[in-house]
C-alpha cells in the first residue's frame, strides 16, 4: 500500500503529494518522506538537509527563494501546524511554463505537501497564526548561491490570498524581474 498519492500540476515536474495517514483512537502515523515511493515522482536525489520554520503572524509572506548551481535543490514542503498558501514559480529558461506560478493550501489538516523540482523559486503566505513548516532539501544551503525574486513582482502577478501584509526587508528587496532575465541555469 502506498503512503502517498502524487498528482501533477500544470507546471512540469511540480507535484502535489498527499499523505495517507494510518490512525485509530490513539492518533495517527503519517509518513513525511519515503525515498522509494517519491523517487519515481521526481525526488531523485538524497535528502541533504531538513529545515523547520515557524512563522508567528497570519498574512506573512516568505519568499520567493531559490539557489543557483551547483546548489539547486529539490524541495518537499509540508505544513505541520496551521495553514499556508504555498507557491512555486517556474524559472527554467526552456520551460513552456517559464515565469508561471502554482499555489496550493498546505495545512496540518489536509496532509498535502508540495514537491518542487530544481529551477523553481518557492515561497508561502501564512493563512493562520503560528505556522510550522518542514522542508526536505536535496542540497545544503549555500549563502553564495541564494537568490530570490520579489513576491509582488509585476511579471509574476502572484495572487496572494490575504495581500502582502508582512514581508522581511530582505524579501522586499529581491530584484524585480527585468525583460533580460533568462531564468536559472540547470
Amino acid at each position: 500500500m502506498s503512503r502517498f498519492k502524487v498528482t501533477g500540476t500544470h507546471l512540469e515536474g511540480l507535484k502535489i503529494v498527499e499523505r495517507n495517514s494510518i490512525g485509530d483512537s490513539r492518533g495517527f502515523l503519517s509518513r513525511l518522506f519515503c525515498a522509494d515511493e517519491l523517487h519515481s515522482n521526481g525526488f531523485v536525489k538524497t535528502i541533504s538537509q531538513i529545515n523547520y520554520s515557524y512563522t508567528e503572524a497570519k498574512a506573512t509572506v516568505r519568499g520567493m527563494h531559490y539557489q543557483q548551481q551547483p546548489y539547486q535543490e529539490i524541495k518537499l514542503v509540508s505544513c505541520l501546524r496551521g495553514s499556508v498558501y504555498d507557491v512555486a514559480v517556474d524559472l527554467r529558461p526552456k520551460s513552456p511554463t517559464f515565469l508561471q506560478w502554482f499555489g496550493i493550501e498546505l495545512s496540518a489538516d489536509n496532509n498535502k505537501a508540495l514537491a518542487i523540482p530544481e529551477g523553481f523559486a518557492h515561497g508561502f503566505q501564512t493563512l493562520t497564526d503560528h505556522c510550522e513548516l518542514l522542508y526536505c532539501h536535496s542540497a545544503p544551503y549555500a549563502a553564495e548561491a541564494e537568490r530570490g525574486v520579489r513576491p509582488n513582482d509585476p511579471k509574476l502577478k502572484i495572487n496572494w490570498p490575504l495581500g502582502i501584509q508582512l514581508l522581511s526587508e530582505r524579501d522586499a528587496n529581491h530584484p524585480i524581474l527585468e525583460d533580460s532575465f533568462l531564468g536559472v541555469s540547470l
